[in-house]
């Protein structure tokens, strides 16, 4: 088949436009006798005169309705001939012009007598209705000749009665009909053929084209006599008939069309396209979603329902005996609402259920406990059927002492119906206290009810500051949840229960007031489109609310002043990292100016008195910086280190970046410093080094600086076994295993094992051995998390990081030694202890949906499934742990992973 190129209409954002080219036709004079009778036919400028002064009007119509004002021509003198040659602009582009779109087109006369469809002094001349869309729902193109029907307006009407092609012949004159058809024949086929040639589909010859043109002339001249000549007769014969016909033989103004007969026909052209418009209508969206829900608000993050199937009977499909069909309309409320009928059964089911005192009695058997156990056993993210809701409310006071099952009560509740809302609440008052990450989950986006998010924040009082800075960035997203007000006269404190117990607590501890800041102000900092301005003027009232709580409380003027000072340090900070990310100097010049910037006693950063607690470690007050240990890395954003002295007397280094989003590091590091609390609180130390993090804005970050080696710069530096030989100078022990200290390599090995199964869930991609670092005390650890959640820009890519300079260092895999061995127990144990704690690590995904990190923005309705993928939840531990084993195996032995790290050890060494 060959290839078809086409546009469609709707997407052709174009004006409609015409061009009124000429008019051509001739017609007999009225007769003596008719002007006796009709003295008003003397003053139309058309029977005075062969060449009188015309004008056009062009208007759009569809459904039997003007869509468009009409359009008119500008006056023209004509001398000769009646000829415009003029484009009308008509308001309205192509996309919006429906399939049954119609030009109608007027031609308008003069007469100082008027008429009945006369506007002024102006009669219809004639009229014309030209589709816009031909039969193959093509938009027209091109010249086209229009039939001109005498003394009418154009009709643009559906069934319109000014159609622009030739009415058929009556069968009363058959022989002339004969003659003119074959006449008429002829003309149209050379109109089709000086469209072709217009169009550049027939080739031009100047010389023969010219002849041809004059002969057309001459020809259409003869034809439109001819046909004047038959029309004559045909009104001659049919007045000799008497008067039945009278009646039909005048038009709406009272004009006699059968004694002066006419065949006018107007040449018009539309605009030509390169391609055949096709029609096709604009996709409108849905009606919006009828705000009258009954649906739980719990369960709004559930997908909508599809609209009902329609099965109609035998009968029903096709017309009924008044000629209407049955018409499908789209009900928004259907898909969105509850069935009735499943609306009535649960309010009767749970009417049972909601003020019997034996409901608090209520024991479930055997068979429904153990239902009620895989319940519990849900993950968050798991959606509850109407028969599983109906079952937890029903044996809602025996869950009382089952933490796990609040969630799964509030997912059941209704929270529209008054009367079950208010039950809900006191039966939550009796709940046994539930764990912390249940009360995260409460926080997240589907929980709205203010009765459910204030019982999770009473949870989270119970926790220490320690821990609630575990979640404190989760807990600044979940703001965006709440009902905050954005005025200044109502204070947050009074209205949101999340901002409140923030602000109470930041008040009360300088780290997490510091990290609060610092938090607030990098989303009110985000301008992206995903944040809007209500979410950005919201984050604003929360900061101001810290700030006038802060001044209210004893030495709160002093904290006030100190983040202050911590904002100025940033502020000079950025300011140098972003002169050298622009410039174009070499490494060694950028070194020297930033020692020089740093040693100017302007910026105030050789001596910092008094001493300000780092953003970065709040724990860790600096007083000065030392320029002589500045460095500058080679990277396209130009890295800074800068060292601050503190007032321990000890180094802090510290990298600071411009130009890059540290938002997802800062979410990748404090999800692994909460895996190593949880790893530690099972008794597993794997000796996980997560540096801090800290974005400062959205383009610019600080990072702790650790003293290490990556994997890429040992192996160029040692030969085989890399990695043992770097730790064995470092920490030498020659009557130990391998001549390293059993310590360190202990120390490898856990770390080792820690950072793979972590990596693993997280879905870290793009590693190789750039990112991958190891400090001289054995220390093992990631770096550089572009790619999370299995985004990777490498393709087949391994699932999981372990590499051969890894295992090396353990004493081989094949076969297997002591080392190795351990490692893998220590992976075992790990993902044990991690999938115990997946619903907190899958929550705290949940409140992260929101915000503006890369990799979750991507996809944020998958993101905490690509996390939950990975802990195999749907698997036995055993089987999990051979899964885990074999993905460890594949990253050994497989081909790819050697390749993609020889591969970017190739390509860094060319950009050297």
């Amino acid at each position: 088949m060959d290839p078809f190129s086409f546009v469609t209409s709707e997407s052709l954002d174009y004006p409609l436009s015409v061009r009124i080219i000429n008019l051509e036709g001739e017609e007999a004079p009225p007769k003596p006798s008719e002007l006796f009778r009709r003295p008003d036919l003397r003053y139309i400028g058309s029977n005075t005169s062969t060449h009188s002064d015309l004008y056009v009007t062009v208007q759009v119509w569809a459904g039997s309705k003007p869509l468009t004002v009409p359009v008119q021509t500008s006056y023209k003198s004509f001398k000769n001939e009646r000829s415009w040659n003029e484009w009308l602009d008509i308001p309205i582009p192509y996309r919006s012009l429906p399939l049954n779109s119609r030009l109608a087109i007027t031609i308008w006369d003069v007469s100082p007598t008027g008429g009945k469809q006369a506007q002024g002094h102006a009669v219809p001349f004639g009229g014309t209705t030209l589709p816009l869309f031909d039969k193959d729902s093509q938009v027209q193109k091109g010249r086209l000749k229009c039939q001109i029907h005498r003394h009418r307006l154009a009709d643009g009407h559906d069934g319109t009665t000014t159609p622009w092609l030739p009415a058929q012949q009556r069968a009363g004159a058959r022989q002339a009909a004969t003659t003119l058809d074959k006449e008429a024949e002829e003309l149209e086929r050379m109109d089709r053929l000086f469209k072709k040639y217009e169009m550049n589909e027939i080739p031009k010859v100047e010389w023969l084209d010219q002849m041809v043109w004059r002969l057309s002339e001459k020809r259409g001249a003869a034809a439109t006599r001819n046909s004047i000549k038959s029309l004559q007769r045909q009104t001659n014969s049919q007045l000799g008939t008497g008067n039945k016909q009278q009646n039909n033989s005048t038009d709406s103004n009272g004009h006699d069309l059968s004694s002066n007969p006419s065949k006018f026909t107007l040449t018009v052209e539309l605009p030509r396209f390169d391609f055949p418009i096709v029609f096709t209508d604009h996709e409108y969206p849905p009606p919006p979603i009828s705000s009258v829900q009954h649906l739980s608000a719990s369960q709004s993050h559930m997908d909508l329902k599809p609209p009902p199937e329609v099965q109609f009977g035998p009968g029903i499909n096709g017309p009924d005996d008044g000629g209407h069909r049955v018409v499908r309309i789209y009900d928004p409320e259907v898909a969105a609402r509850d069935n009735p009928a499943e609306a009535k059964h649960r309010r009767l089911v749970r009417s049972q259920h909601r003020h019997g005192t034996l409901d608090k009695d209520l024991k479930p058997n055997a068979k429904v406990r153990d239902e009620l156990n895989v319940i519990m056993a849900y993950s968050p993210t798991h959606s509850l059927t109407p028969e599983e809701k109906d079952l937890v409310w029903k044996f809602r006071y025996h869950l009382t002492k089952d933490k796990r099952a609040l969630t799964k009560f509030v997912k059941s509740v209704n929270w529209q119906d008054q009367s079950e809302s208010k039950q809900a609440i006191q039966v939550m008052s009796k709940w046994i206290e539930i764990d912390v990450d249940d009360a995260l989950e409460l926080l997240g986006p589907t929980f709205d009810a203010s009765a459910v998010r204030a019982y999770s924040v009473d949870r989270l009082r119970k926790a220490d500051d320690h821990e609630l800075l575990l979640y404190l960035l989760q807990l600044v997203q979940a703001l965006k949840f709440e009902h905050v007000p954005t005025n200044t006269d109502e204070p947050a404190l009074d209205t949101s229960s999340l901002a409140s117990f923030l602000i109470s607590r930041a008040v009360e501890n300088f780290t997490l007031a510091t990290y609060f800041y610092w938090y607030l102000v990098v989303e009110y900092d985000d301008k992206s489109p995903e944040q809007g301005q209500e979410v950005r003027t919201m984050y604003a009232k929360v900061l101001h609310d810290f700030m006038v709580e802060l001044e209210a409380r004893p030495g709160g003027t002093d904290t006030r002043k100190t983040l202050l000072q911590q904002a100025e340090l940033i502020t000079v900070l950025s300011k140098i990292s972003g002169e050298i990310k622009t410039s174009s100097e070499t490494t060694s010049r950028k070194v020297d100016k930033v020692k020089a910037f740093l040693a100017d006693p302007k910026n105030e950063l050789l001596v910092i008195d008094p001493p300000v607690p780092l953003p970065l470690d709040p724990s860790v007050l600096v007083t000065g910086v030392v320029p002589d240990e500045t460095r500058v890395f080679k990277s396209s954003l130009s890295p800074i280190m800068v060292t601050f002295k503190t007032a321990a007397g000890g180094k802090y280094p510290m990298l600071f970046k411009t130009g890059d989003d540290l938002r997802q590091d800062q979410l990748v590091i404090q999800i692994i410093t909460l895996m190593d609390q949880l790893l530690q609180k099972e008794n597993l130390d794997l000796k996980l080094s997560p540096y801090k993090i800290l974005a400062t804005s959205t383009t610019a970050g600080a990072s702790q600086f650790v003293p290490s080696q990556t994997f890429a710069a040992i192996s160029s530096k040692y030969g085989n076994n890399p990695a043992l030989a770097y730790l064995k100078q470092h920490n030498p022990d020659p009557r130990a295993y391998q001549g390293v200290r059993k310590e360190t390599l202990e120390t490898f090995v856990k770390s080792c094992a820690g950072y793979c199964v972590i990596t693993y869930i997280l879905g870290v991609g793009d590693r190789h051995l750039e990112n991958l670092l190891l400090a001289p005390d054995g220390h093992f650890f990631h770096a550089d998390f572009g790619f999370i959640l299995g985004r990777d820009p490498k393709p087949f890519a391994p699932a999981l990081k372990l590499s051969k300079e890894m295992v090396d260092a353990m004493g081989g895999f094949s076969p297997p030694s002591e080392l190795y061995l351990q490692f893998k127990q220590y992976c075992f144990l790990a993902f044990t202890a991690l999938r115990k704690s997946s619903n907190l690590i899958l929550n705290l995904f949940s409140l992260m949906v929101h915000a503006n990190i890369p990799d979750i923005k991507i996809e944020p309705d998958k993101a905490v499934f690509k996390v939950k993928e990975r802990f195999h939840l749907d698997l036995k531990e055993e089987d999990a742990l051979r899964l885990l084993e074999s993905i460890m195996e594949d990253s050994l032995t497989g081909f790819m992973p050697v390749m993609i790290d020889r591969l970017h050890a190739f390509t860094q060494a060319l950009r050297t």
